[in-house]
This record gives structure tokens, sequence and C-alpha cells, in this order.
């Protein structure tokens, strides 16, 4: 019998087709061109570094001033066993050699008020060249420093202070009034109480609160000091460290700033103490009494030095805590 002539073609076609392809991936190979299939140059630049959402009646964007790597974190953190930090780390799927933390800065804009939580690292360079971003990425996220009213600080660390003075020593925020605790403000500027170790904690306070002496409001605990924030008392970690309880229409959010560093080693075991406490037996009760509170109120979070941008919740987990991140929502 012989062979049907479309049966031919088409066997035909298939082996040109194979025998086809076969020369154009031997011609791709000897081309030597690993993009020869990929011709789009890579990007190589960060996204945006803000997130923008809704906060009852106001409109509120979380702003990096970028990472800040702490370090070792058995160096950092006391009252655990090195055995128990890395089991927690791991755990977790955290690095033990290197604790990276967050600087999500809370900007919040209610319609009269633009207002600024916290300043970030500025030009210190103290933990590295990843921090003092917050003024480029404020103006990326489309906000003036020049409309920023009010720069409110939790307390008068390096990290959190020192962002209010440009490199040249003029205001990043012109129009702004700036409100922290009368303890904190005289504490950090003063060379008698400020240990000999802390010594750039205490010149960039000086270089970054001082100017602004003339346009600073002290704060006191329970005062609503500004509409729909109220300041409350978390010392410890600095001799007037503050949160904050943000209400706007129907939501509240409370910025807990220092309360706790850590998404992970002070909060399954919240007594654990913190290197840089002023007083690490009072931090830690502090941080048990709030984040008990906010525990059972349900009531969500912005921790500064969290993963950004940093805001979830707090729930009880055993004689513990443990954080749950909120996801973004990226329609407004």
């Amino acid at each position: 019998m012989t062979d049907h002539p479309i049966s031919n073609f088409a066997s035909l076609s298939r082996r040109n087709l194979m025998l086809g392809g076969a020369a154009s991936l031997s011609a791709l190979a000897l081309s030597g061109s690993p993009d020869a299939l990929a011709k789009a140059a890579r990007i190589n630049k960060p996204a945006p570094y803000y997130y923008r959402f809704k906060l009852g009646d106001a409109e509120a964007t979380i702003i990096s001033d970028g990472t800040l790597p702490l370090g070792d974190p058995h160096a950092s953190f006391a009252g655990l066993t090195p055995a128990e930090m890395d089991k927690q780390l791991t755990d977790n799927f955290l690095p033990v050699s290197n604790a990276v933390l967050e600087q999500n800065i809370l900007v919040l804009n209610t319609g009269d008020k633009m207002v600024l939580f916290d300043t970030g690292m500025g030009t210190s360079t103290l933990f590295g060249s990843t921090t003092g971003k917050l003024v480029a990425n404020l103006k990326a996220s489309g906000i003036d420093p020049g409309d920023i009213d009010a720069v409110v600080m939790s307390h008068a660390h390096i990290d959190h202070c020192g962002g209010c003075m440009s490199e040249t020593d003029t205001r990043n925020f012109p129009n702004a009034q700036y409100y922290i605790t009368q303890a904190d403000y005289e504490y950090w500027t003063d060379p008698a109480k400020v240990a000999p170790s802390l010594k750039a904690f205490l010149d960039h306070a000086q270089k970054n609160l001082t100017p602004n002496r003339d346009r600073m409001v002290f704060i006191k605990d329970g005062q609503e000091f500004l509409p729909g924030i109220q300041a409350m008392a978390a010392p410890g970690h600095t001799v007037g460290h503050t949160i904050f309880m943000i209400s706007s229409g129907k939501e509240q959010l409370c910025y807990i700033a220092d309360l706790t560093h850590h998404p992970v080693l002070l909060l399954e075991k919240p007594l654990t103490e913190f290197a840089y406490d002023t007083d690490p037996k009072q931090s830690a009760q502090s941080r048990v009494k709030m984040l008990t509170t906010l525990a059972t109120n349900r009531t969500p979070v912005l921790a500064y030095h969290f993963a950004w941008p940093g805001i979830g919740h707090i729930a009880k987990q055993g004689d513990g805590f443990r954080y749950f991140p909120e996801p973004m929502k990226m329609e407004l």
C-alpha cells in the first residue's frame, strides 16, 4: 500500500518544524547572549517607600526614614538565654545575627492640620547609611515638608528627633510647631544627664531640639493637645516616652512608638529588657500595661520599628503577646 500524500506532507512538516526549532535554539546558544530573549533592562530602583490609607475622616500616610540595622540582637536584648533568643528568631524566620528595625513615620492629614509623628535619624549615620530618608520620601509621596503644621515626638532619642533640622542647620519643617514632653527635652539636651556612651544622642538632640525651643509645646499625660490626638505616658524607654491615641470619625489607631522595638523578642516574653532603655524595668512594666489594654480593646497599632509599614494588632498569647500585621489596602 502506498503512503497517502497528505500523511507524507504532515510527517514532513513536523520533521521540518522540529529541525527548524532545534536549529533556532542552536543559533541562540551559539550567540552567547543570555539576554537574547529578554530585551528590557533591569529597573534597579526601589519601589516608592510610602503607604497611604484612610483613618476615619483623616488621610494617613506612612513614610519610611529607612531601615535601621541594630546589629547582633544578643547585645541589645537582655533576659533571654542565647538559645531562647535564637529559637524565638528562627521560629519566626528572622536572622539571629542582625536585628533590622524599621522607622515608620506617620503623617496625618486631618483636613485642618498636617501632623508628623517623629522625624527619623536625620543627618546621623550612627546606624549606617540606610537611614535619613524621611524628607526625600515625603516629597516622593506628594507631601511638601513646608505643609507640616505639627511635629509630634514620642521621645528625644536620635532616631525620633533627628530629622527636625537639615544638613545646613535649617528647619526641615519651617512652618511647624513641635510637641514633646518637657522631661525628655530637658534630659536629652543636658550633658550632665546623658551618659558619655550616648554622646551622639546628646549631640543630635541639641542639634535638632534646641533651635526649636521657641516653637516647642510641652505635652502631658492624658492631654488631647491636638484635635483627636491624646498623649499617654509610657515611661522607661526614656523618662518622658509617650505613645499617642489617634481618633478620627469612628476609627482609632494607637501610635506605640518605642513601646516595643521588636515584633518577637519584646512580645513573646515582654519583660525582656532592651539596651537603649533609660530604665529597662520600668520600660518592661509600661510595655505589659499598655499592650494588655490595646490587646483587650483590639485597638489597631502603629509600631515605629516593626516591619514596614508597621500597622497591625497586638493579641495576648500565653504570658506574652503576638503581633498580627494588617494587610495593606492599596485602594483609598
